[in-house]
């Protein structure tokens, strides 16, 4: 299994960016995917998730309204558009994959398999 993040870069605050992942070795739909992050000195946390039954989405606080969380499982293909970018949210982002996951999403425990991570960085 093999999860490939890209799509990082330097931003301006208030600007945009787009992250993607591609999952491979994986049946795809059978995984609800998220987004996490860490920041340097700081604990890797959840920023958004997208249910693997409904398509349904969840997000932390610091980034709804803003992020948007998408997937496309003919591509195997998992998004996060991030609008209105700030200084704060620089880190580095990973998308993960957690198996049939119901509950919990928010937590790093339910996910099995990770990709290696996206820079992102947001100049004030």
């Amino acid at each position: 299994v093999q999860l490939q993040a890209s799509g990082g870069g330097l931003v301006q605050a208030g600007g945009s960016l787009r992250l993607s992942c591609a999952a491979s070795g994986l049946t795809f739909s059978n995984y609800g995917m998220g987004w996490f992050r860490q920041a340097p000195g700081k604990e890797r946390e959840f920023v958004a998730a997208i249910s693997w039954r409904d398509d349904s989405t969840d997000y932390s606080d610091s980034v709804k309204g803003r992020f948007t969380i998408s997937r496309d499982n003919a591509k195997n293909m998992v998004y996060l558009q991030m609008n209105s970018l700030k200084p704060e949210d620089t880190a580095v982002y990973y998308c993960a994959a957690a198996l049939f996951v119901r509950n919990g999403v928010q937590s790093e425990g339910k996910y099995r398999y990770w990709g290696q991570g996206t820079q992102v960085t947001v100049s004030s």
